[in-house]
C-alpha cells in the first residue's frame, strides 16, 4: 500500500517512517506533510491507499483535511497524543487510531486491518459517517458504527438495550428486537458507552438504564428489562447499580 504521513511535528513523522520501514515493509511512504494545506496537495498529487493522519495540527485538524477532500478512496489510521473528543468520534465510527508514542505491535495491527478494509472498499462510508457526527453542534444521541462481515450497521446509542459478552465477541440487543454480533470484546464497548450512561451490571453484561423496568431480589439481585430479559447483577457491582437506579 502507498501511504502519506501527516503530522505537524517532524520528529513524529521520522519516527513513524522508521517504524513502518521496520515493522510494515509492505507500506511504501510516498510523501509526508506537516499541515492541512501541504497534506491536501500531497493527497491530490499521489492518490494514496493509506493516510496516517494526526488529529490536532495547530488551529486545524485532520478532520478539516478530510472535509476538503471530495473523494476518499484511501484508508485512514488516525495518530494522536490525546484520548480526546476527536478520538471518541473515531471510536464511534469503528475506525483505527494510534496513540503517541506509537507502539509497533499496535501499528502492525492497524495496518493489517487497513489492508482488509481497503480490499473490501468500505472505509469511505465510515469516514463520511465520522465527519457527519463531528459536524453536529450538539451530540444528542450519537450513533455508533457496528461492523459486521458484510455490512456496517449505524445504530443510535438510545436504541441499544444491552450488550452481552461472548468470549471475544459482543452481542448487541436493540429496542426493535434485532440482535447483532460484533467481533470485538465487551470491554471495548463498555469503555466507549460508559460516558453515554451505560452500566456494567455484570462481567458479561452492559446495560442501558433507560430500559430497566425493575430490580428483582432473586439471586441476590437481578435487573428486569422492559422486554422481559433478566440480567444478573454481580456482587461487586450491586451498590453501583443500585445507585444508578436510585435505589
Amino acid at each position: 500500500m502507498r501511504a502519506i504521513l501527516v503530522d505537524d511535528e517532524v520528529a513524529n513523522l521520522e519516527n513513524l517512517k522508521i517504524l513502518l520501514h521496520k515493522h510494515c515493509p509492505d507500506i511504501k511512504v510516498v510523501a509526508s506533510a506537516s499541515n492541512v494545506d501541504e497534506a491536501l496537495v500531497q493527497v491530490t498529487l499521489h492518490h494514496p491507499d493509506l493516510l496516517f493522519l494526526d488529529i490536532q495540527m495547530g488551529k486545524r485538524t485532520g478532520f478539516d483535511l478530510l472535509n476538503l477532500l471530495n473523494e476518499k478512496t484511501f484508508e485512514v489510521v488516525f495518530v494522536t497524543a490525546y484520548d480526546n473528543y476527536g478520538i471518541q468520534a473515531v471510536k464511534f465510527a469503528a475506525l483505527d487510531y494510534l496513540l503517541k508514542p506509537v507502539d509497533p505491535e499496535e501499528l502492525k495491527a492497524a495496518v493489517e486491518k487497513a489492508e482488509i478494509r481497503f480490499r473490501n472498499k468500505i472505509n469511505g462510508e465510515q469516514l463520511n459517517f465520522l465527519l457527519s457526527q463531528i459536524k453536529k453542534s450538539e451530540p444528542g444521541s450519537p450513533k455508533i458504527a457496528l461492523p459486521q462481515q458484510h455490512e456496517i450497521r449505524y445504530v443510535s446509542v438510545n436504541d441499544i438495550v444491552r450488550c452481552v459478552a461472548d468470549n471475544t465477541y459482543t452481542f448487541f440487543f436493540l429496542s426493535n428486537g434485532d440482535k447483532i454480533l460484533i467481533s470485538k470484546p465487551l470491554k471495548e464497548y463498555s469503555d466507549l458507552l460508559k460516558p453515554q450512561g451505560f452500566v456494567r451490571a455484570h462481567q458479561s453484561h452492559l446495560i442501558n438504564p433507560k430500559f430497566v423496568k425493575s430490580w428483582l431480589k432473586e439471586d441476590g439481585g437481578t435487573l428486569l428489562m422492559d422486554n422481559g430479559d433478566k440480567i444478573p447483577v454481580s456482587k461487586p457491582n450491586r451498590e453501583m447499580v443500585k445507585e444508578m437506579l436510585g435505589k
